[in-house]
This record gives structure tokens, sequence and C-alpha cells, in this order.
């Protein structure tokens, strides 16, 4: 059974001083996981939120429904100017997200120090 996704936002200022906004999600991310994942993203204030990171480290699954979501959440972001980077992705889904393309609209990192550090 799948668990609900839960999403909250942070704000953090990276090495270089520019205020990053920090989506932290958990649980499965699937097609019911809409709301989560584009309305907590699309919630986001685009003139100052000009860097994202998504940080995948308490999401133990993604259907193929939930990668869906997460490009589409990509796509807006590149269309905003938004740099976008994820992090905390087991290696299974670093490899899928990589297969999917994802990686031309964010980096993929380990951790969020190595995120971060990337800005």
């Amino acid at each position: 059974m799948q668990s609900e996704t839960k999403a909250r936002v942070e704000q953090l200022t990276s090495p270089a001083g520019h205020p990053v906004a920090v989506l932290r999600f958990e649980g499965d991310i699937a097609s019911t996981s809409k709301d989560a994942v584009l309305g907590t993203y699309q919630a986001l204030p685009k003139e100052t939120s000009k860097l994202v990171l998504l940080d995948f480290t308490k999401v133990d699954y993604i259907n193929s429904s939930g990668i869906a979501l997460v490009i589409q959440m990509m796509i807006e972001a590149a269309n905003s100017g938004q740099k976008v980077y994820a992090f905390g992705l087991s290696a299974h889904f670093t490899k899928v997200f990589t297969m999917v393309g994802i990686t031309k609209y964010a980096g993929l990192f380990p951790t969020q120090a190595e995120a971060l550090a990337a800005l």
C-alpha cells in the first residue's frame, strides 16, 4: 500500500549567499501526489525562489505517474528560469531519473551539502 506524500518547504542560504527553497518530500510519490508535488512547488514565490532543491531522502517509492509529476515540475521550473537540484535519491531512482532525461532539467546529487555546494 502506498504511503501518503508529504511535502514541506524550508528556506536555506547557499554558500554564495543566495536564497534557496528546499522542497522536502516524504512517503511515496504517485499520481495521488499532485497537490504535494506540484502544489507545493507552484506555491513558491517565483521571484525569490530562483534556486530550488528537491529532497528525496525520505521518499520510499516513486512510480511512473510520480516521475511524470516530477518532470512536469522541473519543466515549469526551467520555463521560469529557476535552477533545480535534487538529492537523496536511491541508486535505483538516480538511474531511473537519468534514463528518463530528468538530468536535462536538474542536477542530481547524493547529499544536500553536495547540492548546495554546486549552486
